[in-house]
């Protein structure tokens, strides 16, 4: 099969790489989708992992094969799989932090070489405990490139929840990619008033078309001060931070009113930030991170997606077949005022007989 492979630091190739194969209670899924990831740029980009690996875990398809001792699936179902799953029995399950959990940093999904999610290939083997747990199916009518969604969804409900919002609280959302709009979604849905900032006049305009109209061009206006004539000169109860690197945490900061709430969600890289330590103690505002999914949203996650209560494929700018996925991850580690959710697709040439829904 062709697969996309890590080779080092900024070089993915697209390889022929031999089809993995099954255990007994495992599956293999014929990739027809997969979103591209900021976590896995991240890595391609800076060498944080060995290689080589194939990335990509945003990924639907359809049930090529299945082992012996399955009996949830069998092939012909469309299905999306998480690719993290926790035991549900350690220390940090049983208080609800699941992405600490040992099992859940083990990647259950994999396409080749070490397990780091596989989406970026034609084939993708889903370990025993991610098909038991972690693999669900997609509902009728709902295409591949809805439900690449239902993970990524899944985090942004996890940092809406780690920000514990009040009816009637005004949030400012930095940063209007795909994931600040669809956090920006999930604050107003919880009951607050959404502010959106971005550099990009361009997504603040797609983020209107979601209902996202109170917004501050950054490249115009002072975020902060717009911010804090907007909620009498307090600042916004909460912000969010969906903006990789750490340059923009103390804007955040400064946009929060005293005991407001800051999270950050793209913060995933190890390093240093300058932070003012009295806006903590004195201001008694609060920093919180929230990182990857929660298995206590996973049904929520998939009704939010199956049920279209957004329409997530409008978010998709960009798709690429398999053989063009480093023009794909060119872009996406790039993006421009009009890109947005890049998609590869192995699947593109096939998906047309199947598309609609599963087989009865």
């Amino acid at each position: 099969m062709q697969a996309a492979v890590y080779r080092g630091v900024n070089d993915v190739r697209v390889e022929t790489v031999p089809v993995p194969k099954m255990g007994p209670r495992e599956l293999l899924i014929r990739v027809h989708s997969c979103g591209v990831c900021g976590t896995d740029l991240k890595k391609i980009a800076t060498g944080s992992h060995s290689a080589p690996r194939i990335f990509g875990h945003e990924t639907s398809g359809v049930v090529a094969a299945t082992g012996a001792q399955v009996r949830k699936f069998r092939p012909g179902h469309r299905v999306i799989a998480f690719h993290h799953i926790p035991c549900g029995e350690c220390f940090y399950c049983r208080h609800k932090t699941f992405a600490q959990c040992a099992t859940y940093k083990k990647v259950g999904c994999t396409a080749g070489f070490e397990p780091s999610g596989g989406g970026f290939a034609e084939y993708v083997r889903v370990m025993d405990w991610i098909a038991d747990h972690g693999t669900l199916r997609i509902a009728e009518g709902v295409s591949f490139e809805q439900a690449c969604f239902v993970e990524p969804v899944n985090t942004c409900m996890k940092g809406i929840e780690a920000l514990r919002l009040q009816q009637g609280e005004t949030v400012l959302a930095i940063g209007q990619g795909p994931i600040g709009i669809i956090l920006s979604v999930l604050a107003r849905r919880a009951g607050s008033s959404v502010i959106t900032s971005d550099l990009y006049s361009e997504r603040l305009r797609i983020g209107a078309s979601f209902g996202l109209d109170n917004s501050i061009d950054a490249s115009r206006a002072n975020v902060v001060e717009k911010v804090r004539e907007l909620t009498e000169g307090r600042g916004a109860d909460a912000v969010i931070l969906a903006v990789g690197g750490n340059s923009l945490i103390r804007t955040a900061m400064d946009a929060a009113r005293p005991g407001g709430r800051v999270l950050l969600f793209a913060q995933t890289q190890h390093g240093e930030a300058v932070i003012d330590p009295a806006a903590i103690c004195v201001d008694e505002k609060t920093l919180v991170g929230s990182y990857s999914a929660s298995l206590d949203l996973q049904e929520e996650s998939v009704r939010f997606v199956m049920n279209r209560e957004m329409d997530l494929e409008r978010l998709v700018s960009h798709r690429f077949p398999l053989e063009q996925s480093t023009k794909a991850l060119e872009l996406a580690a790039h993006p421009q005022p009009s890109s947005m959710k890049i998609m590869i697709q192995p699947g593109s040439r096939w998906a047309g007989s199947i598309r609609e829904g599963n087989p009865q």
